[in-house]
């Protein structure tokens, strides 16, 4: 029986090219961009899954209080929380801290120097908590003791080659001279679905080195709490309930912080909270983040993408069915006179239904495996070349389609099954009301969910459009910078070298300015203390972010000085005068500008005590819109050398740039030329945005193609049965416009409920992606009749093809189809 309906099977498929094949590619249009959205979200929610005790691994951060008011949420902690807590914590199994800084290391006997951007200073217990065993070296001492150093795989390769660099030397090149690190191990190469990259780890002792606390009694890098730039691990013991150990938090900070004298008398406090490793990469978003972090959000949202889109697909096939089923009629009237029972027809249908959905399948698996290359570079993620889910994402796919396969070939098949014969062989057959209902409702269904997608899209791109377009408050066009020279010459005699640098790229064609800062517009900074207005008695801690910078920076980058002046030699010496952006007067809670002038406030470093405001710039976003602008003060000369900013002329700066190495080369021996262009480093923080946008753009336009494809197939099944009425029609004078007016009406009646269903619905699901923006959009009213106006468009073009094709059809010939 089963071999004699799989043969009816492809024999009805090979009968119905056009229907099998519009069901087919739909169908697999929809698993292929479920498949591809389950790869992608898979990928992010992998993070930090690899990791063996990582269901007991959390990471420590700290959010800073002043005055009861929040003002940095940081993801990293204090030093001293570490160790305090594998002493005070029963419950701690093992700690370890880690400082993420950027060096300039080399390997002195093969003459090769590389900037690192992403050094950690690590303790050993991080090798036992994140299970790092060292394919070379021992893993139990290998970063126990100062001046010590160990590398992946693919440093070592590219410092020491194809030699052994066990007991090797890198040199580390500072302003301090030159410091020798030993290699003491060697990893193989960190996993890319970690929330933090491993590459080059130095001992956490040789930071105590460089500061000079290493050896001292109280050494700061160990009973600090007030310095929060090192990420904290703890490893909870087995069977340990986070939660008990993330109440005890309060207590222990105030024992060390919040409780002091000191601490009290400034409103300033700390809130700590644990967060475990596996969530870390989707689900927290603070300052000092190790890597840039994906989002929780939008990761569900492409899910539910998915769902839609293999929804539409399954709809597509049930309305596509259910029309079908009146040009099936007369084939199960027969069948049951023949003797043919119910569950048998049931059987029978259930069975096409299972053979097209495989077709589908396969097509999918196809055109999976020769996108998914192209899918994982549009998506920015290192996919696969060949396609790979999780276990559990198979079983979730297979559920879905072993589900949406029986849903959307049950109802067919229990419709066509209920025929009666006599009925249908008389011809005394229609369509019933609730089967032409459900297939409207189905429709509506599609078009929601399309015009949902669109609108989606479009508020998506004008985010984005928004962000990359807004006024940043700053000049960063035509903008090259230096990696300034951070190593060779001490602080006396790089002032001497740089001014001469300095005065010899300025008279190169086409550069018109040259500045010096401590950091550059699409950088996170992450200097920054408290501060006091004087006197200190009645004073409050405020928490300010620092920018060291030369003469020319306010004047080279444009900024705005709403109040006061900028730094300039025509003021002596300027050690003791600060700069404030509009953000630190508010939070320093001065009434305006002006009010700022001439006041005295102090931080919480070397050299910043009683420090005079002469001035007051406009706020401009260091960073992008995403985030909100830091209250800022900027110092004059300090720690400048990091970045060298070049103001340009001219489309071609290629001579430029090569003139301004030789210059370079002549100053600098000990420092390697390394340039970037400021507009597109700083528009590469909005990359992730681009590329969700585009995932996003690509799947709601085959989503709302594949509603098409359904529609397309009704639309050409409502034509067949109104053959004849189309028709008479003609006969007695109608216009082909007033055919395509009664053919279209209908579908596009169904398309204007959808639109009125969808708007709530986008509003509501598009205004919570965009809470995740400091600086948003409004959505406009017209986004949604965009939205509704490009599905209707769509849907009329479809609809329309058929209706017309019906229209000019001779009368003559409609009236004798039948």
């Amino acid at each position: 029986m089963n071999g004699n309906f799989l043969r009816l099977t492809f024999r009805n498929l090979t009968k119905r090219k056009g229907y099998a094949l519009l069901n087919i590619s739909g169908l697999a249009i929809g698993m292929v961009c479920c498949l591809l959205i389950f790869e992608y979200v898979a990928y992010e929610r992998s993070y930090d899954l690899f990791h063996e005790k990582g269901n007991r691994i959390f990471r420590v951060q700290d959010d800073n209080y002043q005055n009861g008011r929040l003002v940095v949420s940081c993801a990293a902690a204090m030093p001293g929380v570490a160790p305090s807590m594998k002493r005070e914590f029963p419950e701690v199994e093992d700690a370890c801290r880690m400082m993420k800084v950027e060096l300039l290391m080399g390997n002195d006997e093969r003459n090769l120097k590389f900037v690192e951007p992403s050094v950690y200073y690590a303790d050993q217990a991080l090798l036992r908590i994140f299970h790092l065993p060292l394919a070379e070296g021992d893993t139990a001492a290998a970063l126990d003791g100062p001046g010590k150093v160990i590398l992946s795989r693919e440093e070592a390769a590219k410092y020491f080659g194809q030699e052994d660099p066990i007991g090797k030397i890198l040199s580390v090149y500072g302003t301090r001279g030159v410091r020798p690190l030993k290699v003491t191990g060697v990893f193989q190469d960190y996993p890319a679905n970690s929330h933090v990259k491993f590459s080059v780890l130095v001992s956490y002792q040789t930071y105590g080195q460089v500061i000079g606390s290493y050896g001292k009694p109280n050494d700061v890098l160990e009973t600090s709490f007030g310095w929060t730039d090192f990420y904290t691990y703890v490893l909870l013991r087995q069977g340990t309930d986070p939660k008990k150990v993330e109440a005890k938090l309060p207590t222990f900070i105030g024992r060390h912080y919040n409780d002091l004298p000191e601490n009290k008398s400034h409103g300033d406090s700390y809130v700590l909270s644990m967060i475990p490793l596996k969530d870390i990469h989707l689900f927290s978003h603070t300052t000092e983040e190790a890597e840039p972090n994906g989002d929780a959000q939008s990761v569900s949202f492409l899910f539910l993408i998915a769902i839609f889109i293999i929804a539409i697909a399954w709809i597509n096939y049930i309305n596509l069915g259910t029309a079908r089923s009146l040009d099936r009629a007369r084939e199960v009237g027969m069948r049951k006179v023949l003797g043919a029972l119910k569950w048998e027809l049931i059987w029978q249908f259930m069975m096409e239904s299972f053979v097209l959905n495989l077709l589908a399948l396969l097509l999918a698996f196809t055109i999976v495996l020769v996108i998914n290359p192209f899918f994982g570079r549009l998506a920015g993620r290192p996919l696969p070349l060949l396609f790979n889910l999780p276990g559990g994402y198979w079983l979730g796919f297979s559920s879905l389609f072993l589900a949406g396969t029986f849903l959307s070939g049950f109802y067919p098949s229990l419709v066509m099954s209920r025929y009666r014969p006599v009925a249908v062989l008389k011809g005394l057959f229609s369509s019933s009301a609730s089967g032409s209902s459900l297939r409207k409702g189905l429709i509506i269904a599609q078009f929601t969910a399309s015009i949902i997608l669109i609108g989606g899209t479009i508020i998506v791109y004008q985010q984005i459009r928004f962000m990359r377009r807004h006024e940043l408050g700053a000049d960063i066009n035509q903008t090259l910078v230096l990696r300034g020279a951070s190593s060779g010459l001490n602080d006396s005699a790089y002032q001497d070298v740089y001014r001469s640098f300095k005065d010899e790229v300025l008279r190169i064609k086409g550069v018109k300015s040259l500045t010096a800062s401590s950091g550059v517009m699409g950088r996170e900074i992450l200097w920054s203390t408290d501060w006091y207005r004087l006197p200190v008695t009645n004073s409050q801690a405020t928490n300010l972010f620092h920018l060291g910078v030369d003469d020319d920076f306010i004047s080279s980058y444009g900024l705005k000085i709403v109040a006061g002046r900028g730094f300039s030699p025509l003021y002596g010496n300027q050690r003791k005068a600060i700069i404030l952006n509009e953000a630190a007067v508010k939070a320093l809670g001065i009434s305006s500008p002006e009010a700022a002038l001439g006041l005295l406030i102090s931080g919480g470093q070397r050299d910043m005590d009683s420090l005079q405001v002469v001035g007051v710039i406009a706020d401009y976003h260091n960073e992008s819109l995403q985030k909100s602008i830091q209250p800022l003060v900027l110092l004059p000369h300090r720690d400048r050398r990091l970045y060298y900013s070049l103001k340009y002329q001219g489309d071609n700066p290629a001579a430029m740039i090569a003139s301004i190495k030789k210059i370079w080369d002549d100053h600098f021996q000990s420092d390697p030329y390394n340039y970037f262009f400021l507009d597109e480093f700083f528009n590469r923080q909005y990359d992730e945005n681009n590329r969700f946008g585009e995932v996003f753009a690509l799947f709601a336009i085959l989503a709302i193609t594949i509603a098409c494809f359904g529609l397309l197939g009704l639309s050409a099944f409502n034509v067949l049965q109104r053959t004849r009425e189309i028709g008479i029609r003609k006969v007695l004078g109608a216009s082909v416009r007033s055919l395509l007016v009664v053919l279209s009406g209908e579908f596009l009646i169904l398309v204007i409920f959808a639109f009125l269903i969808a708007i709530p619905v986008t509003w509501l699901v598009m205004q919570k992606w965009l809470q995740g923006f400091a600086y948003r959009i409004n959505i406009a009213w017209w986004v949604f009749l965009l939205a509704g106006l490009l599905s209707g468009c769509i849907a009329l073009l479809t609809v329309g093809y058929q209706a017309l094709k019906a229209a000019l059809v001779n009368p003559v010939k409609s009236l004798r189809t039948e």
